[in-house]
């Protein structure tokens, strides 16, 4: 399928929601609903509003937004003083998975990292996702590193 990247802008905000609410996961930890909690637009302005950070939307030949990733560029000490690029928050519209959009996706994220001089791109996914390690894994990427997180108490939103 033949695919328009480009960075996402305010009006996308719903539907990249509406994207990233439409899984397993996501339908527990986001809020979908109308009108959007503010928090989603505070975020997007914020994302938008800094150059290491890159908001993309993956459009269909009929305009409709079927895709989207963060990459975020990070200058590190590591590395011998190298920028490095984070993927976080892939999502393909479920009425497409499995037709290579996702693919498209990364590929398109690792050449915006070689674009901007990055020596190492990485991601994490979480593992209740064994099919995503398996498609980041035919992308080249190696589970090299055990991530940890820790979750901290939210102020209400």
């Amino acid at each position: 399928m033949a695919l328009t990247f480009r960075g996402a802008v305010e009006q996308d905000v719903e539907r990249i929601v509406e994207m990233l609410a439409d899984d397993l996961l996501g339908k527990e930890r986001e809020r979908y609903a109308q009108p959007l909690p503010a928090s989603y637009l505070e975020a997007f302005q914020a994302i938008d509003a800094d150059p290491n950070n890159e908001l993309i939307v993956a459009v269909d030949g009929t305009g409709r937004i079927i895709g989207v990733q963060q990459v975020t560029f990070t200058p590190h000490l590591t590395h011998q003083g190298s920028w490095r690029a984070t993927i976080e928050g892939v999502r393909t519209d479920s009425t497409v998975r499995g037709q290579g959009i996702g693919g498209q996706l990364i590929r398109y994220a690792i050449g915006r990292a070689k674009e901007r001089g990055c020596r190492l791109i990485q991601l994490t996914t979480d593992k209740q996702r064994p099919d995503a390690l398996r498609f980041y894994e035919g992308l080249g990427f190696t589970a090299t590193h055990e991530g940890m997180k820790m979750k901290l108490e939210a102020t209400e939103l």
